[in-house]
């Protein structure tokens, strides 16, 4: 490491030791030993950070009367239930921390160090509290954060170091308007370290994810904590963009004013920090789809597990019927219990609407009934319900030519009264009587032999071999025949001849 590395490391070391200082006060009310009525040791340096944050607060709220008395009722209310002291110990201690961040010798105060960087002896003043009011009639000063009150307060912030990378984001664009390319390198170098960083934070962050969700509740605090890292990684990104625009207009300002020929040393080092932000915007990039893969992936993967353990863990003859039967558990805390397996709770009721309502018709019947009339050509073979509707077509074909032959019939109107007089009325009440009549008078005249009608293989061969050498011609009528409340046909008239 050469003489000039070395100064690199020492740039700034007032600075830095300059923070450093602002902890001073709070590490010398740790030194103090006070102790409550019961002995038990006051955390004097805890109490002087409280102390910062309330003088914090009543700035903020534009408080500008806060001094001894004001902080003494604060530490009270705040630390009575941890320590056992009086109004005059509170009241002390309170003194004590003021005078603490602010010597009563009115001087602020002082830190002294080796400068390393300067290599002699240094001291560095800075004042935490100063006077804001003198009350003359109570005699009561009050005071204030310092500037340097509110940059301590500041670091003692949680959000301190996650916004390290915006800060330094923000110091490049400075170092880089004033020219300050060698420090601006730097700079790039110190925010590589931070992504870097954050990057580490990201894979813990996920294991935790994976270890930790073990309820709803982690669940959505995770859910949230993603969210907001995954929105400030987005905001460094574009600053990020921002300043890679910003240094390729700077580049490019110089090739035209020629300048590298002048300064080459210039000139590299633009180049050098073009290389070096892209390929830090380049990590950067890489841990906002890595977040944004936490969110789409790991952590619904890590819910999905929470409910399938809860599913395999989950014993109902263990947790719920031993709990019921081994335990008496009062009435109330058994509807507690139940009551995830009771539904919920529905009360009948009677809409007048549902008169209006689709309604379905049924009744049982000994043979199938079909919705529809059934077609000539139905040629399906080797059906049980064909072969008995066949067997009862020539049960009617029977029937009417015994009547013909007894009784000259020729209307289906005489036919019935045939079948009302001989106790077979059962047989116009069946489907089939009406289907056999209309198929007939489709066919009529039928002819014995002329039609497509096998005997044994079609609906209505057996039947019309009954005919032998007559012609059977059906007419229709002008009645309606309503003999059965379900069926009404047109009435026929029905000849039968010798061909």
């Amino acid at each position: 490491m050469d003489k000039h590395e070395l100064k690199e490391i020492t740039s700034g070391y007032r600075e830095r030791m300059r923070r450093l200082a602002l902890f001073d006060p709070l590490f010398e009310l740790d030194r103090k030993r006070e102790t409550d009525i019961n002995q038990n040791t006051i955390d004097m340096k805890g109490l002087g950070l409280l102390s910062l944050l309330f003088f914090f607060e009543n700035k903020l709220l534009r408080q500008y009367k806060t001094g001894v008395k004001e902080l003494a009722s604060f530490l009270k209310s705040l630390v009575s239930s941890q320590y056992v002291l009086n109004d005059a110990s509170y009241e002390r201690l309170a003194r004590t921390i003021i005078q603490t961040f602010r010597p009563t010798t009115g001087r602020k105060r002082d830190y002294s160090y080796f400068n390393w960087e300067e290599q002699r002896e240094q001291f560095i003043e800075y004042s935490i509290l100063k006077a804001n009011a003198f009350d003359l009639k109570t005699n009561t000063q009050y005071y204030t954060l310092d500037e340097d009150g509110l940059e301590l307060v500041f670091a003692t912030k949680e959000f301190y170091s996650e916004f390290q990378l915006s800060i330094n984001q923000l110091m490049l664009r400075k170092q880089l308007d004033k020219g300050e390319f060698k420090g601006a390198l730097r700079q790039i170098n110190e925010m590589r370290i931070d992504v870097e960083s954050l990057e580490e934070r990201m894979n813990k962050l996920k294991h935790e994810i994976q270890r930790s969700i073990v309820s709803e509740e982690t669940f959505e605090r995770y859910k949230q904590l993603l969210e907001d890292i995954y929105g400030r990684l987005i905001r460094e990104d574009e600053e990020f963009k921002e300043l890679r625009q910003f240094v390729k207009e700077t580049r490019e300002r110089l090739f035209s004013k020629d300048i590298h020929k002048k300064e080459v040393k210039t000139y590299e080092l633009i180049v050098k920090i073009t290389g070096e932000l892209e390929s830090v915007h380049y990590d950067h990039s890489r841990l906002l789809d890595k977040t944004l893969s936490m969110k789409n992936t790991t952590l619904l993967a890590a819910q999905e597990s929470l409910y399938y353990t809860g599913i395999q863990s989950f014993n109902f003859d263990q947790d719920i019927v031993s709990k019921i039967v081994s335990t008496p558990l009062p009435m109330d805390a058994m509807k507690g219990v139940l009551h995830p397996f009771l539904q919920v709770e529905q009360n009948v009721q009677w809409s007048p609407l549902t008169v209006f309502a689709e309604q379905n018709i049924s009744e049982e019947r000994e043979e199938k009934v079909e919705q529809s009339f059934l077609s000539v050509l139905d040629e399906e073979p080797n059906l049980p319900y064909r072969n008995w509707l066949k067997a009862k077509f020539k049960e009617l074909m029977q029937y009417y030519l015994l009547a013909f032959e007894e009784e000259k019939i020729s209307t289906l109107t005489q036919f019935m009264d045939y079948l009302d007089r001989n106790s077979l009325s059962s047989i116009y009440e069946q489907r089939y009587f009406y289907d056999f009549w209309i198929i007939l008078h489709q066919r009529s005249p039928i002819v014995n032999g002329e039609l497509d009608e096998e005997e044994g293989k079609t609906l209505l061969g057996d039947a019309i071999s009954l005919l032998e050498t007559k012609i059977l011609v059906i007419q229709e009528g002008n009645e309606i025949i309503n003999r059965y409340s379900r069926y009404s046909i047109q009435d026929m008239e029905i000849t039968l001849e010798e061909n």
